[in-house]
């Protein structure tokens, strides 16, 4: 699986151009250009001063997380380089002050190098100010275990943005040197990282590399560097497993390798959860993994006292996230700091662009639905009289053939649809199929009710499809229901025939697509003209007219925002109406 590989920008100028726009986004910043340092602009220099920095390529960290409350200057090297020793240099003159200023790296052998370095230059050639630069070195990550590390210790990831912000926001409030050095240690003593990705992260520049890993595989332990893990699993475990063997690593105090954090788990450990984005990964995604995390923690009864998301510290475009985990002290804690400090200085305010929103305060346990929305609906079929189809084993075969065959042709719907429309036709109709299935087996849908397996199909098609899909389905089955009401007992072929133009006529009202026009309508309408001459007669006109808008100009549907001498070139069904064909054809055959 290749990750994405073009760009829209010239390598060559690529970090000073980012760090130019991040000052256009905040005018309250200033960048020295040569020496890749962005800083705050009017520098309250009687407050403490936090400098921090590394390679590029990890956006929003570090420039991001420069502004009045966190950060007060940031370091930049090329993608994944850390920056010389000369531009921190430069860095800490810039932000020199009359209370100290204290330097945070993460642990990375260049990264420790080069600051550690300037920190000692700028120590031996002002040695009246050598005391006033602190440095320390975050290291959270709990993938690569004590044997293995042993030389260069943790990795730092994530975590340290929670050393940033409660180290910054004690520095705004006036704390001294000492005394925010004291807190972002502590901060720095008590995390816990650990990271996946589905695919490593492509380089601005550099050649698409073959180190991919195969569609149902995932990486457990991937560097911010593009470093390679510690493990690689497949077939890809379902996230509720992925989640709970991660906090195991992190919480864990029997692993001799990996019990870097002291929790207690006795139901008394008390954490920040942060879930951090590498890159890569769909918001949409995000959110399923902070709810599955949360459920976890709850599991576990770990108390989680506040949640934060989004893109913290990236690996460029790589596709995985990490999951992060401060443990807070414990009130008894004779040498604790106190937790409502912590959380007090992690919720405080900041005007850091990077710095994604939190609702500074403790997330809920459950879900609050209104009872309004809870209260049961008798179904709309309840009061319509039944209509029995004239074989319903023939009925309940048929719908079944099409639904499992809608099912087996998601994949190539799918890949007709990447390239005609928005790439979800095949999933859309495969969720209406597992739908309609699920009511088949519940006895929703059901040759003994016709009239209420059109409303259920219709219910399926509003719930399951969603889309302009769904929203065509849903019309076209409940306008079905409505043709078919009131005519007789038993649904023979012209009362079907009769019902199917209701249906369509119905349609019309809400869609302005006509056939021809390369959507599903068009094998729609030539089934329901050819129906009276007999099913098999419908069928074959519906996969003539499917077929025929391979070489159709798209007039309606997402195929008409589309480059039209592409689709003609490649020859390319309108997927929807494809969609149509493998129904049809399906219920022919299990009408047989």
């Amino acid at each position: 699986m290749a990750v994405q590989s073009k760009h829209f920008v010239s390598v060559s100028s690529l970090v000073t151009d980012s760090l130019q726009g991040l000052c256009v986004l905040n005018p309250n910043l200033s960048l020295d250009v040569a020496n890749k340092v962005v800083h705050v602009t009017n520098q309250d220099r009687s407050r403490v001063a936090l400098l921090c920095g590394g390679g590029s390529g990890h956006e929003p960290s570090h420039s991001g997380f420069v502004g009045q409350g966190i950060l007060t200057a940031a370091v930049c090297g090329s993608v994944f380089a850390s920056p010389n020793s000369s531009q921190v240099r430069r860095a800490i003159d810039l932000i020199s002050n009359d209370r100290g200023t204290i330097i945070i790296v993460k642990n990375y052998t260049g990264d420790v190098l080069n600051f550690g370095l300037a920190k000692e230059q700028y120590a031996a050639t002002h040695p009246d100010k050598a005391g006033s630069v602190k440095f320390i070195v975050v290291g959270d990550d709990v993938a690569v275990g004590r044997t293995q590390g042993y030389i260069v210790g943790r990795r730092g990831l994530a975590g340290v943005c929670l050393v940033y912000k409660i180290a910054g926001g004690l520095a705004t409030r006036g704390g001294s040197l000492d005394e925010v050095y004291e807190v972002a240690q502590y901060v720095s003593s008590r995390l816990g990282t650990i990271g996946v990705g589905l695919e490593h992260c492509h380089v601005p520049g550099t050649s698409v590399q073959d180190n991919h890993l195969r569609v149902d595989e995932i990486e457990i332990g991937l560097g911010i560097h593009n470093e390679s893990g510690n493990n690689r699993i497949s077939p890809i475990p379902p996230l509720n497993e992925l989640v709970h063997d991660f906090l195991k690593l992190i919480t864990s105090t029997t692993d001799p390798e990996r019990a870097f954090v002291p929790f207690g788990n006795d139901g008394k450990d008390e954490v920040v959860l942060l879930v951090n984005n590498l890159g890569g990964l769909s918001e949409l995604e995000l959110g399923a993994i902070v709810n599955e995390t949360k459920r976890a923690l709850d599991h576990q009864r770990i108390h989680v006292r506040r949640v934060l998301a989004g893109t913290f510290m990236t690996s460029l475009n790589m596709p995985g996230f990490s999951l992060t985990l401060l443990l807070l002290p414990r009130p008894n804690d004779k040498h604790a700091l106190s937790v409502d400090l912590l959380l007090a200085l992690l919720d405080d305010p900041t005007e850091a662009p990077g710095w994604r929103w939190s609702s500074k305060t403790e997330p809920t346990h459950t879900l609050r639905i209104p009872e309004s929305l809870t209260a049961s609906t008798p179904p709309a079929s309840a009061q319509a009289a039944k209509l029995r189809a004239t074989n319903v084993t023939s009925f309940n075969t048929s719908i079944e053939y099409a639904c499992k065959a809608l099912i087996t042709a998601e994949p190539e719907i799918t890949k007709m649809d990447s390239i005609a429309g928005d790439g979800d036709c095949g999933l859309t109709l495969k969720d209406g199929a597992n739908g309609v299935l699920k009511a088949l087996e519940e006895g929703k849908v059901s040759g003994e009710d016709v009239i209420g397996s059109m409303i259920a199909i219709s219910k399926v098609a509003e719930e399951a499809m969603g889309g302009t899909s769904g929203a065509l389905y849903s019309i076209f089955f409940s306008a079905l229901a409505q043709g078919l009401a009131g005519t007789s007992t038993l649904a023979n072929a012209d009362i079907w025939s009769i019902a199917l133009n209701c249906a369509l006529d119905r349609l019309y009202t809400y869609t302005r697509a006509r056939p021809p026009s390369r959507t599903l309508v068009d094998p729609l309408a030539a089934f329901i003209e050819a129906f009276p001459s007999g099913l098999e007669v419908a069928v074959n006109a519906a996969k003539d007219a499917a077929e025929k808008t391979r070489d159709l100009e798209a007039k309606a549907g997402r195929s008409a925002y589309v480059e039209g001498g592409r689709l003609r070139a490649e020859r390319i069904p309108d997927p929807g109406a494809w969609g149509v064909r493998v129904v049809v054809d399906a219920l022919f055959a299990g009408s047989k």
